[in-house]
């Protein structure tokens, strides 16, 4: 009995919805198949293609390619668009993009070139900026943006009614106020990822100033990025102006100042930055403006409910501590924070800041060096009223000093409902039985506390 071939015998309608899941170059391989299959990747709505795909990566071929794409049926609409440009330039790509942007995508992602060659001297390469078509900034059906290593320019006028969601990395922004256009424009945008173009050989000295600024975006993020450029010659300032913000993460120092404005709204902030862009350096005490820079910024995120603070952190503001004030954090019930044992001696002076705190969740990274050493004496207030729930994080030994910090908050916590020690699987030469006996013994604030082994959601 003849084998029958099931997936050939789908509508067509569902099987380029089944290619449009693959890289457009798996989907031209199914070509061969039959006849059937032989221009059916023509017909997929969507466009997932990296150039570096193409045999010696030829001009002609990858433009060819496209074109053929393109003119076979004019009025197929691409959904889902996604080019890697490959790192040297393509002649007429930018071109081909715009033709893209008018198929009505919903979602797309450009990855620019970022070397040429010149005709006359084809063996060297020299820096290069794709900058996106000036059809962009007009499209009414985006709903996800992402370019990295691509140029912005300011258009003179953005309207994208749908854009829900951009990231740039690592974006060439022609002058100060192209990304603050660009946002403004997006009047539904509530999702921004922003990774900064370290590369001063593009950015000289415009890219010195950079704002966000919009009433509905709900989500802010500069990731932490690992790239090859670490530091910048051109200081840059980045200004987060958004009422509507909820929750904001800094997670490196690609730029010199942040300044916040209007964050009414904010709920969650998760810090890892040392309000100073150079690898490994800390901030100068004797700095004014760098010290009010700090103190502007903690009072702009003063109303925030949940705060995530890394080592790097945690030591800055230690530091600003020393000749700053640091504001009252009134209304933040959760803090995750990140101690070296050498600094847990400002942790009671941090937690006097946050008077409403309930939840905490504290990682220790413990020094056995005995300059090291650390005393826990004073109580803060919110140990005497709200503190409930107490979460030691990644516990890898069991010696005196981790003792030290949970007989801390068992012995002052007035109101504590819950010590979770959080153990690893790390060899220790003390059992986790014998961890939780000696635990039990210590003489507790408030008697209903429950010691546990893992994090119980409070």
């Amino acid at each position: 009995m003849p084998r029958c071939d099931r997936l050939s015998a789908l509508p067509e309608s569902l099987l380029t919805q089944i290619l449009s899941y693959l890289p457009t170059k798996l989907s031209v391989r199914t070509s061969v198949l039959s006849t059937r299959w032989k221009n059916l990747w023509l017909s997929v709505p969507s466009l997932d293609l990296n150039c570096d795909d193409f045999p010696y990566r030829e001009d002609e071929v990858v433009i060819s390619f496209l074109d053929r794409l393109l003119e076979f049926n004019p009025d197929l609409r691409l959904l889902k668009v996604k080019v890697k440009c490959g790192n040297v330039e393509i002649d007429g790509l930018r071109d081909r993009i715009s033709t893209v942007i008018k198929r009505g995508p919903q979602h797309l992602d450009v990855e620019g070139c970022t070397e040429y060659r010149e005709p006359s001297d084809v063996t060297h390469l020299y820096p290069y900026v794709e900058f996106m078509p000036l059809n962009l900034y007009t499209s009414k059906t985006l709903v996800s943006l992402t370019l990295f290593s691509s140029g912005v320019e300011d258009p003179g006028f953005v309207c994208m009614p749908c854009l829900k969601s951009m990231t740039l990395v690592q974006v060439h922004f022609r002058d100060d106020v192209s990304l603050e256009r660009l946002v403004s424009g997006c009047p539904v945008l509530e999702e921004l990822t922003l990774i900064r173009d370290m590369d001063s050989n593009f950015v000289g000295g415009v890219d010195r100033f950079m704002r966000v600024r919009s009433a509905g975006l709900k989500r802010f993020r500069v990731p932490p990025w690992h790239g090859k450029d670490c530091s910048s010659y051109v200081k840059c300032t980045i200004e987060i102006d958004a009422p509507g913000l909820e929750r904001m993460t800094l997670g490196e120092d690609t730029f010199d100042s942040v300044v916040v404005k209007n964050l009414t709204s904010l709920f969650m902030v998760d810090l890892d930055i040392k309000f100073v862009a150079k690898f490994g350096e800390f901030f100068d005490l004797g700095d004014l403006s760098k010290r009010n820079e700090i103190r502007y910024f903690l009072s702009g995120i003063s109303s925030v409910k949940h705060m995530i603070i890394s080592e790097k952190t945690v030591k800055s503001l230690d530091l600003y501590s020393l000749v700053g004030l640091i504001p009252k954090f009134n209304n933040l019930s959760r803090l995750e924070a990140v101690f070296p044992s050498k600094l847990l001696q400002f942790l009671p002076a941090f937690l006097e800041y946050c008077p409403n705190l309930k939840h905490l969740i504290l990682e220790v990274y413990y020094s056995r060096e005995m300059e090291d050493a650390f005393e826990l004496t004073n109580v803060p207030g919110c140990f005497l009223s709200t503190l409930e729930c107490v979460q030691l994080k990644r516990m890898h030994e069991w010696e005196e000093e981790e003792m030290k910090v949970a007989t801390y908050f068992l012995e002052n916590a007035a109101v504590l409902k819950k010590l979770t020690l959080s153990l690893t699987n790390y060899p220790r030469y003390v059992s986790d039985e014998e961890i939780f006996y000696e635990v039990n013994k210590v003489k507790k604030r408030s008697p209903t506390c429950q010691i546990l082994p893992d994090w119980d959601l409070c």
